[in-house]
């Protein structure tokens, strides 16, 4: 009996000075790993009308519907759209062009397929507002989801 407590007493003392439970772990799944590396940020810049009339260019629901006809089929896992205000030298300008903005991040992998369809997404804009460009800046991050 005396000797059973003693395991008792030892038992309960060893649990005690056991560290606490970690963390739960981060999960992923093929889509959205638990950690990844060589995956790239894109972030485009899209003029989509002037800063000085608010009402002129393009409007919400134009975008919008770029959105679902160009992007959501060639990224459907997920991207992220900021509204921004932005300011560019135009080729046969003195000043500045004020422009309202939206920023398009897409967080992905870096393949052949992706970089196409960012391009395919870019020429889209283009073709579609005749504006003269699609600012793209990539930048090489490490992810978790």
């Amino acid at each position: 009996m005396v000797a059973a407590l003693a395991a008792l007493l030892f038992l309960a003392r060893a649990g005690a000075d056991a560290p606490a439970p970690a963390t739960p772990a981060l999960h992923g799944d093929a889509a959205r790993p638990a950690y990844a590396q060589h995956w790239i940020r894109s972030e485009l810049f899209f003029g989509i009308g002037s800063a000085e009339v608010p009402d002129a260019g393009v409007g919400e629901m134009k975008w919008r519907a770029f959105l679902d006809k160009e992007v959501t089929p060639r990224f459907p896992n997920g991207f992220t759209v900021i509204d921004a205000y932005g300011q560019w030298l135009g080729r046969s300008r003195e000043g500045p062009s004020r422009l309202r903005s939206k920023v398009l991040v897409i967080v992905r992998e870096d393949t052949p397929a992706n970089r196409e369809a960012i391009d395919a997404i870019r020429l889209a804009w283009k073709s579609e507002t005749r504006a003269q460009s699609v600012l793209l800046a990539d930048q090489a991050v490490e992810v978790s989801f």
